[in-house]
Parts: structure tokens; sequence; C-alpha cells
């Protein structure tokens, strides 16, 4: 029996559901590579045909040593280092697996790797991946049927389960909040009645809405980057609206608007952030406050953050209070900057406790346009929740599906060995990871309105 060795680079949360997934084919072997090798081996010592090795993924002489050493490679690690790997794996003509997004440097590397041979299969996640999986399920539905997709709307939202968002921000970090954090700064731009509009990353937040998914959950949605090419990438130029975003529970964006605008999601760093350093007299420097009592923290609050009613103001800055940064407890100094520190004292406080789980929310909404002239409006959504004995939401959903494309990759499905940079736009990519997705019970639930 021929052995099939695969590189999994990262050994965070996503890995173990997608190496399990594939450790069903005894064929395979695999390495979990990561920079801490007591990490990759805590993974790798409970798991049959799998070893541990250290391995600095800034390193190329050691990362391309690795990729050389096997026949493929699943990058789950930061984006930013996708572009480096995918060069080496064209190098040794390895292919490549990634749950991010197709970004501007991996399309570039498109050429390269039809000329090496190798597939560079991306966005088999859940956000991207789930997503396109039934988006593409409808959208071909409808246009067989002579219909028309007027509006798109898809919201995603990875959360904690209800009973456990028990805290002023609605959320819960599972890991860095950085990112967390850092999404909700992004400018976004969206089609909506047919024309494009803008939104910058300060105003983001603002924009937030309360949207209907389900019975029993109360969520704002926002647009999240960039969902115009998703007409042209989901094949409905018919479309006048088509909209992709987040969700977050009632409540949230309002206080991640009044952090940016207090001035604490600062990435600069800050010569007077000193270790020492009570958080009130941080919140002081922060603000701009005459002095580091609460009252005039919260004067200078209530100025800056221009909250539009009192119940507001006083929601937020209790909060805020909660999260200790009015407090003369002694801040620990993260970066020499405002968000890093910030984001310290959240993972502290706002971190999955044993026996909570997650949530993992997406729905798709199409308004479809008939060839008599009717309308209707139709879901899909995954309601996920996670295992607290076994696999979070975000986890199963992203791993699994991650597991699922490689094995059809390494089994030689047509439609998944196209050399060149792939993703899961098309039906004959989707349809085969969408069937065995649904025998894993991560299924959408398709409903007419």
């Amino acid at each position: 029996m021929a052995v099939t060795k695969i590189l999994v680079l990262g050994s965070g949360m996503v890995a173990r559901p997608c190496v399990e997934y594939l450790l069903r084919d005894p064929k395979n072997n695999v390495t979990i590579a990561c920079r801490t090798l007591s990490t990759a081996q805590s993974l790798a010592s409970s798991l049959p045909q799998t070893t541990a090795i250290s391995l600095d993924v800034s390193n190329s002489v050691d990362l391309d040593k690795a990729i050389r050493a096997h026949s493929l490679v699943i990058s789950l690690v930061p984006y930013i280092y996708h572009g480096t790997v995918i060069k080496l794996a064209i190098k040794n003509k390895v292919n490549v697996v990634t749950t991010s997004y197709v970004s501007p440097t991996i399309k570039e590397l498109e050429n390269a790797a039809k000329e090496a041979g190798i597939v560079v299969l991306n966005e088999v996640g859940v956000d991207p991946g789930v997503d396109h999986l039934w988006a593409i399920k409808k959208i071909e539905e409808v246009h067989t049927k002579g219909g028309k997709v007027k509006e798109f709307y898809s919201y995603c939202g990875g959360l904690p389960a209800l009973e456990c968002a028990n805290n002023p921000l609605g959320f819960k970090f599972s890991w860095s909040p950085r990112g967390a954090l850092m999404s909700q700064m992004n400018s976004a731009s969206f089609i909506l009645h047919g024309k494009q509009v803008d939104i910058a990353a300060k105003d983001l937040m603002a924009t937030a809405k309360p949207y209907f998914v389900a019975d029993g959950y109360d969520f704002v949605a926002y647009p999240n980057r960039d969902s115009v090419p998703f007409r042209e990438f989901y094949k409905i130029p018919e479309a006048d609206t088509v909209v992709r975003g987040s969700l977050r529970y009632e409540g949230n964006p309002a206080f991640i608007k009044a952090f940016a605008d207090a001035g604490w999601l600062d990435a600069n760093e800050k010569g007077w952030l000193k270790a020492g350093m009570t958080w009130a007299q941080i919140s002081q420097h922060v603000t701009g406050a005459d002095d580091s009592t609460e009252r005039s923290l919260l004067a200078s609050i209530s100025k800056k953050c221009n909250f539009p009613s009192e119940a507001e103001r006083n929601r937020i800055t209790s909060g805020m209070r909660t999260f200790g940064l009015f407090s003369s407890e002694k801040a620990t100094i993260r970066g020499g900057n405002l968000l890093d520190t910030l984001c310290g004292q959240l993972e502290k406080l706002l971190s999955f406790q044993p026996g909570e789980r997650d949530l993992v929310m997406l729905q798709h909404k199409f308004v479809v346009e008939w060839k008599d002239g009717k309308k209707d409006t139709s879901t899909s959504t995954l309601e996920l929740l996670g295992d607290p004995k076994g696999y979070s939401g975000m986890s199963k959903s992203v791993g699994v599906t991650c597991g699922i494309a490689t094995q059809l990759l390494l089994d030689g499905h047509p439609a998944l060995n196209t050399p060149g940079v792939l993703a899961p736009y098309e039906k004959e990519i989707c349809d085969p990871i969408r069937e065995l997705l649904e025998l894993e019970g991560i299924k959408m639930v398709e409903k007419i309105l």
C-alpha cells in the first residue's frame, strides 16, 4: 500500500478534526508542524499514523525541506504565510490546501501553479467554504428552472452559544481577540439596488442593523469586506443586491465602536505606555481625562464616544468597568500598544470556560424572480453548536470541510485535480464536498419563506 504523506502547518483547534478525518484513510500519514514542538506533540501523540515536528514557517529553508518530503501540504497558519508556502510548494511540485480566501498574493501564483502542474485549493472552511457550497447549490437550481436571483444576502457569525454570551460584549474568544476585533474594523463594499456602496472602516460598526435569522436570537448584521466580486463568482449578473456580512449579538458592534472612539483599538506603539501603570492611568491617557478618577474618565469617554442615549452610555461604561478599565489594578502591557494590551485583558476575562460551547450561525437569503414574474424568498441556514466534550462548532465546520476537500483531492476527483488556483465556486467542486459534509452532520437547512 503506497503511503500518502501529508504535512499540516499549524496545530490550532481546526487541525484535529481535519487530521482525524484524513486518518480514516489508512494510506494517509500526517506530519503536524508547529513552531512549538510540545503543541504539535500534544495533538500527534493521541493519533495513529501521525508525527510531530517543530517548524517555524518564517524559516524558508526548513519549510522548503519539510514540504519537499510530503505529497500535500495543508496550510492552517495565518494567511500572511500562504504566499511563501505556495511558492515553495510550486518549487517542489506539491499540492496545497488552505481554508483562506484567494488573496491577490495567491492569485498572482496561478500561472506558476499551472506550470508546475499543482493544485492550490482554497476557501474550504466554513466562511469561506460551507457558505459557497449551499449558495452555488441554490443558485444552480434557480437558474436551471429559469429563475433569476435578484437579491442575495449571506451572514455568518462565530459566537458563544446564547447561554454563554453572559458578558457585556456578548462575545467570547477561542483564540487571540486581536483578529476578531480587527475584523470589525475593516472597510466594506457591497451592491445594493444596483449601486455599489462603500463603507469606511471607521464607520463599519455604525452600520450594524437588527437582522432576523431564527427565533430566540437577537442578532445584528453588518457587511464584511468586499462582496462586489461575488456577483461574478456566484454567476448572478442579474442580482441587484449582493451583501455578505457578519452576525453579532445585539449590543456588540456599539461596544466595539465605543472602544474605537475612545482610542482603545490603536495598534501604534506608545512611548508613555509602561509596565506598572494601572488601568485607570492608561484610560486617563487614552481618553485625555483630567485625572484617573472614575468620574473624570466617564466624562471624557462620554465626550469622545457620542453615545446615542443615556441608557447606551450606562450600558457601555458599565461594561468597561466590568472589564477593569477604570480600576487601580496594574495592567499587563502587551506589544507596547493599546490594542494588544486591551486584547490581553479581554482574553483573560472572555475566554471559553470548560463546559461552555460556541455557535456557528450561517444564513443565506435569496430573493428569486421566476419567469412568470412571481417572486419568492428562501433561506439556507446552518445552526451548529459546539460539543463541550468534543469539537467546537467552528473547529468542526472548518476542520472537517478542509479534511473532506483534501481527501477528494488525494482521491483524484477530477474537478479538484485541475492544476492552478481553485476555490469552490463550481457545482462540480461543491457537490462532492457538500454531499460528504452532510454525512458528518454539517448541513444548511433550506426553507421557502
